[in-house]
């Protein structure tokens, strides 16, 4: 899967990847050592995390993440 990253806002993004795994926000958020709050804070849009940190999450669930130029 590729997402453009420019398309959506980080949250819809986690989200994304987090559905495309088939886990719970529980079971995802283990998945990348992380709170289920912080998995649910951020898709909800409640908090923001850093473009690193989704780089990392992408690439362990083998998803290209990239910014197209316009």
């Amino acid at each position: 899967m590729k997402i453009k990253a420019n398309e959506y806002t980080p949250d819809e993004i986690l989200r994304f990847i987090r559905q495309s795994t088939d886990l719970t926000q529980k079971e995802f958020a283990k998945s990348i050592n992380k709170s289920e709050h912080w998995c649910q804070s951020n898709e909800l849009g409640r908090s923001n995390y850093y473009f690193k940190d989704l780089l990392k999450i992408a690439k362990k669930h083998n998803i290209d993440i990239f910014i197209e130029k316009k």
